[in-house]
């Protein structure tokens, strides 16, 4: 697959999008394939600081239950709101549909620590 060129991503399997300062972020095509069919997701509450690195949300499948963590540091503006009934929207569009959380970026520099889609393809074909 190919991974769009307009996210970034981590070793661990986040994406995020960023404009300006705000920041959506999912798990990637590879990250919800590992999983299988996800069945629950648990998001954070609107007004939840968190650091880059910290676990920002939890995706549970029939195969095992996964931390998300933040790609970025910032406040949780919003939480996926169909995730709620149709936790499958990861399976089916990981990179769209299916994001998990929106944060407004404390430091939005922090991206360019992050993977670009063709550094991220090139971490995968090294697992």
């Amino acid at each position: 697959m190919a991974y769009p060129a307009q996210l970034h991503y981590t070793q661990n399997h986040e994406w995020v999008a960023l404009e300006a300062n705000q920041a959506k972020v999912g798990i990637t095509e590879y990250a919800q394939g590992e999983l299988g069919d996800i069945v629950f997701v648990e998001l954070p509450t609107p007004g939840t600081t968190v650091n880059k690195g910290e676990s920002l949300a939890t995706v549970e499948s029939v195969k095992a239950v996964s931390d998300v963590f933040a790609p970025v540091s910032g406040k949780v503006l919003d939480v996926n709101p169909k995730l709620e009934s149709s936790p499958e929207l990861i399976n089916q569009d990981p990179h769209g549909a299916g994001w998990l959380v929106l944060l407004e970026a404390s430091d939005p520099s922090e991206v360019e620590t992050l993977l670009d889609a063709t550094d991220y393809e090139r971490h995968l074909t090294e697992k």
